[in-house]
């Protein structure tokens, strides 16, 4: 999965080197103690599909830990209210977010978001 991941910041996330938001490589004061205690935060969390991690990288996506956090409170909030698949909306960024398995399944810039439709959704939050 990570072999394909052209965008150091993206693939430093996927393999755990570094958190959400987090700016280049991990340093002894923020690194975890394993990427495994990354990995595992991280699902706790929002996990990034495959397909999202590729298109935050060719989109040249990039969130910062507050961004993410804003994703997870939507999430949050999407699943409170019973949803499935939500579409999140924050500033320039839209993710389609599988809300059961707090997943993000993919990513859109606001260049894409122009004359596209979301399908197999049943929600939308605006973070």
């Amino acid at each position: 999965m990570s072999d394909n991941i052209s965008n150091p910041a993206i693939q430093n996330l996927v393999t755990g080197r570094i958190q959400p938001g987090q700016i280049g490589p991990a340093t002894p004061a923020n690194k975890p103690s394993s990427p495994d205690d990354f990995s595992k935060i991280l699902e706790d969390r929002l996990k990034v599909s495959g397909h999202a991690a590729t298109r935050l990288s060719s989109r040249n996506i990039e969130l910062s830990s507050q961004d993410w956090d804003r994703v997870v409170q939507g999430v949050e909030r999407a699943a409170s209210k019973g949803a499935k698949e939500s579409l999140v909306l924050m500033d320039d960024v839209a993710l389609v977010v599988s809300v059961k398995n707090r997943t993000v399944i993919t990513a859109v810039d606001k260049a894409g978001m122009k004359e596209n439709v979301f399908t197999n959704i049943d929600s939308a939050v605006v973070v």
